[in-house]
């Protein structure tokens, strides 16, 4: 069986990406090795915020370890809230809080076309590899929703009548940005 830690200490990415581990994969995450300490995300890209929290985690453990970092960029805002999105209405990284400031920085835009990016940086013993997934949608004008976390409740993906925080956990699981890194990083991890 493979161990691997992930780099979070977000209970809900954790719940998620452990519905998405098959049972080969024995999956810790830092609460579980007691690193309890939060890893600053000082990259000014997603690969480089995911890369610094794995790094971080291989250099204090030397287990093998895989970390993410996601974002969503709207295109109307240029990208943003992006790198920055736990934190785009502040340091504090409050959900609520993040949405309701996205939601009025869109009034009066009509484009609302958005994508949210995961990007996967795996270290398997001190080699490192990045997995990536994208999904395309529009940010809705309201919440909907109770299901999910961050950027849910607002995130309609192309093709769907649901947001993300409508949605069963098990469509969510395929089609999202996290689920299409995770199924290239567990193929990766399955065949090595």
């Amino acid at each position: 069986m493979t161990k691997l830690i992930f780099a979070t200490h977000n209970k809900n990415k954790l719940k998620e990406v452990k519905s998405l581990i098959p049972s080969t994969i024995e999956l810790l995450s830092l609460d579980d090795i007691n690193l309890l300490e939060e890893i600053e995300e000082t990259a000014s890209t997603i690969e480089g915020n995911a890369l610094l929290k794995a790094q971080t985690i291989y250099k204090q453990t030397g287990i093998n370890c895989f970390a993410d970092d996601s974002g969503l960029l709207v295109d109307a805002l240029d990208g943003a809230p992006g790198v920055y999105s736990a934190r785009y209405a502040g340091d504090h990284k409050n959900d609520s809080d993040n949405l309701e400031k996205l939601l009025k920085d869109l009034t009066n835009k009509d484009d609302r076309n958005a994508h949210f990016k995961t990007v996967m940086a795996l270290i398997i013993d001190g080699k490192e590899y990045l997995f990536e997934g994208i999904i395309n949608g529009t940010i809705t004008t309201q919440k909907s929703g109770a299901n999910g976390f961050g950027y849910d409740p607002i995130f309609l993906p192309y093709g769907y009548t649901e947001t993300f925080a409508e949605m069963s956990s098990e469509i969510k699981n395929v089609i999202s940005h996290r689920a299409k890194a995770m199924k290239q990083l567990v193929e990766f991890v399955n065949s090595i």
